[in-house]
């Protein structure tokens, strides 16, 4: 195994295609509440419109050797864009700033986990945005029945903050600082 990190351009967002329909399809056979949700959900209907209605986007993938085995999507973006036709993910009222930053989609193919990618991942984000001096606030939107992952983020400084959807995405927090 030989593992690099690249961070790419939202021009080379194509790389994350296939991955990113696999984290739709992942996510929908751990969910337990709604999955047909997960229908309509792929690269083109989620990450597509999310970096273009961002400010600022940060995608890493992980390569061995000339094979694509995880990445990470972080973007800012004003607070109002999480309240949509969609859903209402957080309570506008308790964000100050007007931005915040979100780790929005990672995705590791399972034979990769387990040997420190996700931590890494993680934490080029995470670096990344607490770089923006005007975002205070950090939000993970965990589909339902991915305990791992949810697990993974409390580990990591996350809370969780409430639930959406009755109860199809646990969103999680933590606050600058």
């Amino acid at each position: 195994m030989n593992l690099t990190y690249e961070v790419i351009s939202d021009d080379d967002i194509e790389y994350c295609r296939d991955l990113c329909n696999e984290l739709m399809a992942f996510q929908k056979s751990k969910a337990n509440i709604t999955p047909e949700l997960f229908d309509t959900m792929n690269f083109d209907t989620r990450m597509v419109p999310s970096i273009k209605s961002a400010l600022h986007n940060y995608t890493v993938i992980v390569k061995d050797e000339d094979k694509i085995a995880g990445y990470v999507y972080s973007n800012v973006s004003p607070k109002k864009t999480y309240s949509n036709d969609f859903a209402t993910f957080f309570d506008l009222s308790s964000v100050r700033k007007e931005n915040v930053g979100c780790l929005s989609q990672f995705y590791i193919k399972e034979e990769y986990r387990q040997y420190g990618v996700g931590s890494k991942l993680f934490n080029m984000s995470m670096k990344w945005l607490q770089q923006f001096e005007g975002v205070e606030d950090y939000f993970i939107f965990v589909s339902n029945g991915n305990d791992d992952a949810l697990e993974f983020y409390k580990r990591k400084g996350f809370y969780v903050s409430h639930e959406i959807l009755d109860g199809f995405i646990t969103v999680l927090r933590k606050t600058k600082g």
